[in-house]
């Protein structure tokens, strides 16, 4: 016997291909979600761990700017101290300065030289005094500028001819000079020490 199928064969073969088509779709666009759910996650993930460690690093950068301001300041207080040093050992040697100038002084006047006036600023010395001839100065200028360990770049800052007089008859030609000269440090003259005794 012959069996003949009248029902609509391509209607169903067409609705079976419809329908595992839809079927197909639908597990793709759920096999979507799913991954981009999973990408999503991943990348939430990521960001979370970075923005862990950009807190971790920011609050390493402020500990550091908390040393860094620690040092500066322990840089200033260091300086201040080596300034204060510095001064006090500045102190030390020029507590005997006035002593070497006035040896200095002493050994290095020629004769006919008297000093009126002597004033020390720092390191320079103003020397104002009277000499019996200009040749006089020039011996002193000379003698401090070649023999003094003590007193450098003398320096003559005028002289001006004058008349004096010992008694009222007696009148003599005398030159009334200044000279500004350096007084070394002792720092910068040890040799002059041991030398002067």
């Amino acid at each position: 016997m012959i069996l003949i199928n009248l029902l609509p064969h391509r209607e169903a073969a067409r609705k079976r291909r419809k329908d595992q088509f839809f079927t197909q779709l639908g597990l793709s666009a759920l096999l979507g979600g799913v991954i981009c759910g999973a990408v999503f996650t991943w990348y939430q993930g990521q960001i979370s761990a970075q923005q862990d460690r950009n807190r971790f690093l920011q609050s390493e950068i402020a500990k550091l700017d908390e040393e860094i301001k620690d040092i500066a300041n322990l840089q200033r207080e260091i300086a201040s101290l080596r300034a204060r040093q510095t001064a006090v050992e500045n102190l030390q040697g020029d507590r005997n300065l006035p002593v070497h100038l006035l040896d200095e002084l002493a050994a290095q006047l020629p004769e006919g030289v008297y000093l009126s006036s002597m004033k020390q600023q720092d390191q320079s010395v103003l020397l104002v005094g009277v000499a019996q001839s200009q040749e006089r100065v020039s011996d002193l200028l000379r003698n401090l500028a070649n023999n003094s360990p003590w007193l450098v770049r003398p320096d003559l800052v005028e002289i001006v001819a004058a008349r004096s007089s010992a008694t009222g008859r007696d009148q003599r030609r005398v030159s009334n000079f200044t000279i500004r000269a350096t007084l070394k440090r002792p720092s910068a003259a040890p040799a002059a020490a041991p030398g002067k005794g």
